[in-house]
């Protein structure tokens, strides 16, 4: 089941998103190597951490997968959002100095293809940062918040599909140790909880970040692309038939 737009503003405008954009953003920067004017996209939906971390690059795209839908960001200045598909990006080769991936990989129908998409547009040496539901956390299992739905993965998946696109793993994080609760007094105790997780109770996260750098010294494999999306627009004429219009004569 994919999250719509919608659902996912809701879900980060609320108090548990919140403290969830936060634990995330803290994993995120124990990875984040800092690229001085990187041409960063966010692929998915990354709004929250592309304002925390897009301050020092030198441009910044929000990229949002047809099945999720879209939103016009940043407020208040020329949009920087595209709606695209993940298989087939708007980007020319070796564009890209660094890739967000927030709430996509787990709705992706190929990971492989969307993999090696985001390996084309990276330039040489450029990185992949990935924010994925944990399979064994608890996030994973309640369909209240976005990341009880698509497909959790483990860190063993991941480092498989990572190599076989030719990405080499690199820092590992976690995050959202804490319940999904939306109890008031539970979520007072989510900093206290998301500290001691990390401690106490690692490989029970609710995701798993990880940074992978682009690898250039194996050939790519020619392997013909499964499945090409096209988007069409919703509202776009599909064509229309005269009601009593006769045949054509043969």
């Amino acid at each position: 089941m994919n999250t719509d737009i919608v659902d996912l503003r809701a879900f980060y405008a609320s108090t548990l998103g919140h403290l969830a954009e936060r634990a995330i953003a803290i994993a995120l920067a124990a990875v984040w190597a800092p690229l001085p004017n990187e041409r960063l996209v966010g692929l998915g939906y990354t709004l929250p951490w592309l304002e925390r971390f897009g301050g020092d690059a030198e441009r910044v795209f929000a990229f949002m997968p047809a099945r999720q839908g879209a939103v016009n960001w940043p407020a208040g200045a020329p949009s920087a959002t595209a709606l695209v598909s993940e298989e087939d990006l708007p980007l020319t080769d070796s564009s890209v100095d660094r890739l967000l991936l927030v709430h996509l990989l787990e709705h992706s129908e190929n990971p492989n293809e969307t993999l090696t998409e985001i390996w084309r547009v990276l330039a040489p040496g450029g990185r992949l940062v990935l924010v994925v539901p944990h399979r064994r956390g608890v996030w994973a299992r309640m369909e209240h918040t976005p990341f009880g739905t698509g497909r959790p993965y483990s860190r063993t998946q991941l480092m498989t599909l990572l190599r076989e696109a030719n990405f080499t793993p690199g820092a590992w994080g976690d995050a959202l140790f804490f319940p999904p609760s939306t109890s008031r007094w539970m979520m007072r105790l989510a900093q206290v909880l998301e500290r001691a997780g990390r401690r106490f109770w690692p490989i029970f996260s609710g995701v798993i970040v990880v940074e992978a750098q682009k690898r250039l010294y194996q050939g790519i494999p020619v392997a013909k692309r499964v499945t090409r999306r096209v988007l069409v627009p919703a509202l776009s004429p599909q064509g229309a038939v005269r009601v009593g219009a006769s045949e054509p004569k043969r």
